[in-house]
């Protein structure tokens, strides 16, 4: 039972240190030109997505739909956006990840694919309803580019702690109490 809540748990505090990363940043990195925006639950759930669902389980899913809605009450005005586009691409990882092995290189390859869909899709939605005013060319300079680099520093920090461990909870999940 204790087991079960972990993984909501840990997805619960990296939400809530989504919400002041920015402020444990340096200032050098927030002046100027360039807007950061940290993807900490999404670069965690692709580490669900590859480490601990296996290929006829969506785990990672769930918990995007799930926290992607928290994130959007928490952090945004308009409900829906990362409920939306998160699970959306983690849906894609999740079908990426099926023919791929789960290992460091691919990891950073999925996470880095995820994070530019991500942004994308955010820009776009938020085009539409007109809350975005920047040209495509400010937007991949000053925002998408140090928004990668940004989360995959946190990817590469958090890699040694996270994929061993979510490996082994894969494990101890047994077949019939695995959500299909």
């Amino acid at each position: 039972m204790i087991r079960r809540l972990v993984l909501p748990l840990v997805l619960f505090i990296i939400i809530v240190l989504e919400g002041v990363a920015l402020e444990l940043l340096p200032l050098q990195l927030l002046s100027g030109d360039y807007f950061i925006v940290p993807h900490w639950l999404f670069i965690f759930l692709v580490f669900v997505a590859v480490f601990f669902d296996h290929n006829d389980t969506y785990y990672s899913v769930l918990y995007a739909l799930i926290f992607g809605l928290l994130f959007d009450i928490v952090y945004t005005g308009v409900l829906g956006v990362y409920m939306f586009s998160y699970a959306l691409v983690i849906y894609i990882v999740h079908g990426i990840k099926k023919m791929l092995q789960g290992n460091f290189y691919v990891l950073l390859l999925l996470a880095t694919f995820g994070i530019v869909l991500i942004e994308f899709t955010i820009y776009g939605i938020f085009s539409v309803v007109g809350m975005v005013d920047i040209s495509i060319e400010s937007f991949m300079l000053n925002r998408l580019a140090p928004t990668i680099l940004l989360n995959l520093v946190f990817l590469i920090v958090i890699y040694p702690f996270s994929s061993k461990r979510l490996e082994k909870w894969k494990t101890e999940i047994p077949l019939g109490e695995r959500m299909r």
